[in-house]
């Protein structure tokens, strides 16, 4: 240890020391004011402050130093002079020249090593070894020349400390000669470290915690630290205070000095309440506010005082708090040759990874810089423990890694783990230098690629060579608007987001909304139509060239088109196509835009549920969009298109709103001349479009959306209309699309007949397309497979570049193959190659071609027809079977009636009904609905009030089957059956049933009936009696309300051969059909017609 060299004797002097808060060892500076020189700065050891106290002959030093006693007597002609501001030194005179050191500071040794209020031995107590105060002892004899020499005492670091508080460390251990802050906040630990700070003892053991998340400041138990650690001195504490200003705790910067190993944990003393404390002596406050170390006892004269052994006494005082006090020794560093050649190479190569770690990390340069300058050896390569100890400081390597450093006592090893932990660091701050330069030449790059993009904009534009972007931009705008004719409001407005957009920078957000803004509302077609066709020649002749039948709907087409002839404009029409599927609802609305020479376009609203898929969405929505409306008028370009609006019966609600509701204001004519679209906010008039929309059913279309349409129902083909539509449009279609246009392949009149009886019943043709598309693909692969790829060569069919090898290639994907399980199912691979490798092609390319494929020509010597014979060949078996259930007189309870299917189509229904011993309760079994229910029901209470007329029972009280039960079924179990159309066939059922009397199986019924007997009318006549015409049905009893439907609706081929019987009550149909029976006979007494 370095010291300072004596001052000249009888000299007034001020010792001031200056600290230096840096790692390693602290300097102090001793100043005299005298008119000579200031004495040369020199340095010490460890990081503890030197104090210079000057000694008279007549006292000598006899305790511990730190428990020194200050001079009660400053001398009168004192004076100081201040180097550092937080602290000074003050030279106290007596009257027999003795003089010592006194700090004045509140934080004294505030970051500079040394101990607080007074100055750390060379040596431990002076007490006995059984812990009681040594005897008085005389002084020593005075030095020979007291009045002219001096007596240097210093301050130092106590060797031995056998007994210390022990403070746990959380996160990473600490290293003799670097600083370390820790924050103490349990109350007892911050009080016996104030303690300690007062009696001169700033010593405690830091041992590092096992568990890193774990932040306590007692060690309860031995196991929850490392067992080595460092001896540390406290060289500042400062106060954390917390919102309330009360003190919550206590900054204490710690200094290590050496290892320790923790022997024994020595446990607190609650229950002591005559602790043993050294006393402290107080000092006159007129001189000093600070505490001054005690009067220390005079050891014998045969005693030196270097050597004084420790005793329990230096830290018997903290037995008072409840913290954590350890039993430790002194860890020695291993003895070592520094000139050993591994030392020196790892010495080296640590030296090297420090110089490289530098050029990528400033913070290491500085720390290293640092080390370099407190370093007292002059050679870095003279303390080879020192710089591994310094290596594991200042990385941020793992902590079991840095606790092995430090628990490491032989050099080379230590140099090794600490090569081991910078070796890491270096990787860690090459790959974050690595990432670093990355992320600098992107951005690098694309600052460079900006300005040179704006400095070449610079330069056309001074040119002339082209304008700024958005000079061009707002000229495109302008340009747009003025071929457009656009409101007034709309001109506003327009006008008012191109200033804005003038106004706002190109990168800016908001000018990306207002351009896209300016796009939408110059891409309207404002003012522009096209010319409408109102000739009713033209449109009839699109309409027979599109569709055959539907007669009544071409026939209101017209009349609607008539009117728009007349008018010059079909405004305020809106047009609802109702119909089974496959009936052509969406063609018809083609086939009006066609005839009209308006644009078309078509969107669906089936499953419909967002509201602003009609209105648009606000402006203030990332990738907000106007409404399909608006999406169509910039499609079509025109303000006067035909929009199919298709599936309107399956529109949608969900949480974003009812669009059916939203419909409303587009539909309606009164409202759609001003339509505001949330995206565009600018009313758009809608009055010149012509709505259709289609739909399959009524119910589900709400009211009020109902009431602004205008309804043109389309109820379905008979068979004479599916065969000519099957024969002008879908067979050719068809044929076409099955490559054989061409072909001498025909399908007779009887199997497309047969396609339609039992195959094919809808009220559509969608179904019968599909099986003539089956028909005709069925022949094309016969076709092919008979032939062979001599007739038919795939090479003539490739396209030229692929032939000549001139093809692009792509990487191939293919599916996984998987390796079949059963040898059986497996396909042995052939020997042919493919395609692509007789092209020179690799097994990991495909080719691909923008040509398309040849057609290849069926030769005119094939000759193929399809007859009723070898239809089941292309088709399969029939789908229907019969068309009637009971072909002979049924038994007593079973009636046919006629209902209507879900497809659209009719369908022959018999009802069946009979009883078994019961209750009386009425059982109903087919999947009916509820509709049917009720009917049964009303059936049965007619029945029951008139059983006395039908001749059921022999007086007009008479109970009857009140221990029987009915069971009525419908056959087809599978199939759902609701309406109200089986009303009389129920009914007579139960009369048969009850009568005993057998009903003629060519008799057919539908009508809904009421409770006092009166038969009401029904729909789907045209396909019921379709369906009974098919049955071989001959009688058909329908209500009297329906004639003028039949005779208008029905064409006659479907009527020739059955007589049609209309009836208005019950009577008449059960007269009707019992006629000739002899129950008949007592009717016309009791049931009247």
């Amino acid at each position: 240890m370095n010291f300072l060299g004596a001052f000249l004797g009888g000299t007034r002097q001020t010792c001031t020391k200056l600290a230096v808060a840096e790692a390693g060892p602290s300097r102090l500076v001793h100043t005299t004011r005298r008119s000579r020189p200031w004495n040369a700065l020199q340095r010490q050891a460890f990081s503890a402050s030197t104090i210079a106290g000057f000694a008279g002959p007549s006292k000598a030093l006899s305790s511990p130093r730190w428990m020194n006693m200050r001079a009660n007597v400053r001398g009168k002609g004192e004076e100081s002079e201040e180097v550092d501001n937080d602290e000074a030194g003050d030279v106290e005179s007596s009257s027999n020249g003795d003089t010592s050191v006194r700090l004045d500071s509140a934080n004294d040794g505030s970051g500079r090593g040394e101990s607080s209020g007074s100055t750390p031995p060379s040596s431990s107590s002076g007490q006995n070894s059984d812990g009681s105060d040594p005897p008085d002892s005389p002084p020593p004899d005075p030095p020979s020349s007291p009045k002219s020499s001096t007596t240097i005492s210093k301050q130092s670091v106590p060797e031995v400390y056998p007994q210390v508080l022990a403070l746990p460390i959380a996160r990473r251990p600490l290293f003799p000669g670097f600083y370390k802050a820790v924050v103490v906040r349990n109350p007892q630990v911050v009080a016996a470290i104030k303690e300690m700070m007062r009696r001169g003892q700033p010593y405690l053991g830091a041992f590092l915690l096992k568990d890193e998340n774990v932040d306590s400041d007692i060690i309860t138990d031995i196991n929850l630290v490392h067992q080595v650690g460092v001896f540390a001195q406290i060289t500042s504490v400062f106060a954390a205070t917390g919102t309330d200003e009360k003190e919550e705790g206590l900054t204490a910067v710690l200094y290590p000095h050496r290892r320790i190993r923790i022997t024994d944990l020595v446990k607190p003393r609650p229950d002591s309440t005559s602790p043993s404390t050294a006393s402290v002596e107080n000092v006159d406050k007129s001189h000093d506010q600070l505490p001054t170390p005690p009067t220390s006892p005079e050891p014998s004269d045969s005693e030196d005082i270097a050597k004084v052994h420790p005793a329990p006494l230096q830290t018997s005082f903290l037995q008072n708090y409840d913290i954590s006090i350890a039993n430790v020794e002194n860890l020695v560093t291993q003895p070592y040759n520094k000139d050993d050649q591994y030392i020196r190479a790892f010495m080296s190569e640590i030296v090297s990874v420090f110089k490289d770690i530098a050029q990528l990390n400033p913070l290491f340069r500085d720390q290293i810089t640092n080390f370099s300058i407190n370093q007292v050896a002059s050679n870095v390569f003279d303390e080879p423990d020192k710089l591994a100890d310094f290596a594991a400081a200042v990385s941020t390597g793992e902590v079991q890694e840095l606790q092995d450093v430090l628990e490491s006592l032989v050099v080379d090893d230590r140099l090794r783990k600490a090569l081991l932990v910078l070796k890491k660091e270096l990787i860690n701050a090459q790959l974050q230098s690595k990432l670093s330069r990355d992320v600098d030449s992107k951005i690098a790059k694309r600052q460079r690629e900006y300005y040179l993009m704006e400095q070449l904009k610079g330069i056309k534009k001074e040119l002339g060579m082209e304008s700024d972007g958005k000079d061009k931009l707002i000229e495109k705008f302008k340009e747009r608007a003025a071929k457009l004719k656009m409101p007034e409001h709309v001109r506003k407005v327009f006008d008012e987001e191109l200033n804005k957009l003038q106004g706002l920078e190109p990168s800016a957000s908001e000018a990306n909304v207002t351009r896209n803004y300016l796009e939408w509302l110059t891409q309207i077609p404002w003012g522009q139509h096209s010319s409408e066709n109102y000739s009713i020649l033209n449109a009839q002749k699109v309409l027979d060239e599109d569709h055959y039948g539907l007669k009544d709907v071409k026939e209101r087409i017209l009349e609607f088109l008539a009117v728009g002839k007349l008018r010059g404009t079909v405004e305020g029409k809106i047009i609802c196509l109702v119909g089974p599927p496959g009936v052509g609802k969406t063609s018809i609305g083609k086939s009006i835009a066609r005839a009209l020479n308006r644009q078309f376009f078509r969107f669906s609203v089936g499953g419909l549920t967002d509201v602003a898929e009609i209105k648009g969405h606000r402006r203030t929505y990332v990738g907000a969009l106007p409404g399909k409306i608006i999406q169509a008028l910039k499609r079509v370009g025109t303000e006067n298109p035909l929009v199919l609006i298709d599936e309107i019966d399956k529109i949608g609600r969900g949480y974003n709103g009812d669009p059916a509701s939203a419909l409303l204001e587009m539909l309606d004519p009164e409202q759609n001349t001003n339509f505001l679209d949330h995206y565009l906010d600018v009313p758009v008039d809608l009055s010149r479009v012509l709505f259709v929309c289609t739909a399959n059913v009524l119910d589900t279309i709400s009211a009020p959306l109902l009431d602004r349409m205008e309804v043109l129902e389309l109820s379905g083909y008979v068979t004479e209309e599916k065969l000519v539509i099957a024969d002008k449009y879908l067979g050719p279609q068809a044929k076409e699309a099955a490559g054989l246009k061409n072909a001498d392949i025909t399908i007779d009149r009887a199997s497309i007949d047969s396609l339609i009886k039992y195959y094919c019943r809808e009220s559509g043709v969608r179904n019968l397309k599909k099986h003539i598309d089956k028909i005709y693909r069925k022949a094309a692969l016969k076709l092919v497979q008979d032939l062979g790829e001599e007739v038919f060569p795939e090479e003539a069919a490739l396209p030229e570049d692929v032939k000549q090898g001139e093809a692009k290639t792509v990487e191939k994907q293919d599916a996984p193959f998987i390796e079949p399980s059963v040898a059986e199912t497996s396909t042995p691979k052939t020997e042919s190659s493919s395609l692509g490798h007789e092209q020179g092609q690799s097994e990991s390319e495909r080719v691909v071609t923008t040509q398309e494929r040849k057609p290849l020509q069926v030769p005119d010597t094939v000759h193929m027809q399809i007859t009723p014979e070898n239809l089941k060949d292309y088709v399969g078996p029939p789908v229907y079977h019969r068309d009637r259930l009971y072909t002979r007189p049924p038994p007593p309870g079973v009636s046919t009636g006629l209902g209507y299917l879900g497809n659209g189509s009719g369908a022959v229904m018999p009802i069946e009904a009979t009883s078994m011993p019961g209750k009386g309760a009425l059982q109903l079994t087919g999947k009916l609905g509820e509709v049917i229910r009720e009917s049964a029901q009303i059936a049965v209470s007619w029945v029951k009030s008139h059983a006395y007329e039908l001749g059921i029972t022999n007086s007009p009280d008479e109970q009857f089957w009140t221990d029987r039960d009915i069971h009525v079924h419908m056959p087809e179990g599978s199939i759902g059956k609701e309406g109200p159309s089986a009303g009389t066939a129920l009914l007579t059922a139960f009369v048969s049933l009850m009568t005993k009397t057998k009903v003629n199986p060519d008799i057919a019924m539908t009508g809904e009936i009421s409770l006092v007997g009166q038969v009401l009318p029904v729909g789907g006549l045209k396909e019921k009696i379709l369906a009974a015409h098919r049955a071989g049905i001959k009688t058909i009893i329908a209500p009297g309300a329906n004639r003028a439907d039949i005779e208008e609706n029905v064409p006659d081929s479907v009527k020739t051969g059955i007589r049609f019987v209309y009836v208005e009550d019950v009577s008449e149909v059960l007269h009707e059909v019992f006629r000739g029976e002899p129950i008949t006979e007592r009717w016309k007494d009791t049931l009247s017609v």
